[in-house]
Formats: C-alpha cells, sequence, structure tokens
C-alpha cells in the first residue's frame, strides 16, 4: 500500500515537471517571436526614417508594437509588442488594444514605436500604459512600405510617437483610445 502511494505521488510529481518544462518551452517560443516581429518592424522604422537609429540608441528605452486592425465608423485593432529598458536591457512583454470612433475606413497591420525621452517616461508606460489620441488623415501600406500620414510622429508625454502602415489602406480622422499593458502570459 505505501509503495503503491509513492509511485502515485511521484507520478503526479513528474507530470507537474513535465507539464512546467512544456509551458516554460511554450512561453520561451512565443517571446522569440514577439521579439524577432519587434526586431524587423525597428529594422523597417530606420530603413523609413535613418535618423530613428541614433534617437533610439541615445533614448532610455522604446516600445515597438504590431497590431491588426479594421475601422468603418467604429473601429478596432489588436496587437503585441515588447517595452525596452535600454538601461538594464531588460523588455517588457505587452499587448495593446485601441478602439476608435470617426469618419474613418479602412484595415491593415500597423507598426507603432515609441522612443521615451525620459526613464520615469518609459516606466509610467510600462505600469499604466495609457494613451488617448485624435487624428485624421490618409495611409497606405503594401509589403512594408508607407505612403500617407500615418507614416510621421506624434509627441506624447515624454516621448516620441511614431507609425508605420505596413500593408493596408485607412482614410479619415477619429479619436481612438489606446492601452498598453504588461502581458501576464510572456512576462
Amino acid at each position: 500500500m505505501g509503495l503503491h502511494r509513492l509511485f502515485t505521488v511521484a507520478a503526479v510529481a513528474l507530470s507537474l515537471a513535465a507539464g512546467s518544462a512544456f509551458a516554460q518551452s511554450e512561453k520561451a517560443k512565443k517571446q522569440a517571436e514577439v521579439k524577432k516581429i519587434a526586431n524587423s518592424s525597428l529594422e523597417r522604422f530606420y530603413k523609413a526614417e535613418p535618423k530613428l537609429k541614433a534617437e533610439v540608441a541615445k533614448a532610455p528605452g522604446y516600445a515597438v508594437f504590431t497590431s491588426y486592425g479594421f475601422t468603418f465608423l467604429l473601429g478596432g485593432s489588436g496587437g503585441k509588442g515588447i517595452a525596452h529598458n535600454a538601461k538594464t536591457k531588460h523588455d517588457t512583454y505587452m499587448d495593446m488594444a485601441q478602439v476608435s470612433a470617426g469618419l474613418q475606413i479602412g484595415g491593415g497591420e500597423y507598426e507603432t514605436l515609441i522612443v521615451f525621452k525620459t526613464q520615469q517616461a518609459l516606466e509610467n508606460f510600462i505600469a499604466k500604459g495609457w494613451e488617448f489620441a485624435g487624428g485624421g488623415g490618409a495611409a497606405a501600406g503594401a509589403a512594408g512600405k508607407t505612403v500617407g500620414g500615418a507614416a510621421g510622429e506624434q509627441v506624447i508625454a515624454d516621448g516620441l510617437y511614431y507609425t508605420l502602415t505596413k500593408n493596408g489602406l485607412q482614410a479619415g480622422g477619429a479619436v481612438a483610445g489606446t492601452k498598453y499593458w504588461k502581458d501576464k502570459e510572456l512576462n
């Protein structure tokens, strides 16, 4: 009876350990994929605007996201990315969601780069992550090339906010709210 119980406990412990190792392996794969996409996005920003490479290098940190969305009067998008602390070299994996309303139509894949001017701005972004914005314009993108207004920069609290339209088309003006938050699964 005691030996049977010992085998049962050992089997359960082994099963839990294997499950944990599998979960860690999946987490590492997902982290690597997000990091790879973020690095590719950074390279596209550098190619589109070479001065950004020096700006990012001297900044206390940056965040880069890829998102997918659709809009017709009301819109929504979501995506993943990282916030990188240049001082500690630590990446925080993050999610983002955006809702918008206005005279707008479009859809596509978008990339966002936020270059922080202060360490506190980076830390606040990771901890709180809100942004509210309104704007207008037209943008189109295909094969990673952008044409139009969404390829510019916008100043936010202690940071610069850049966007690229990777694939898709969008036109109009809207009020939008964006929420960035830590990805509990990947951190």
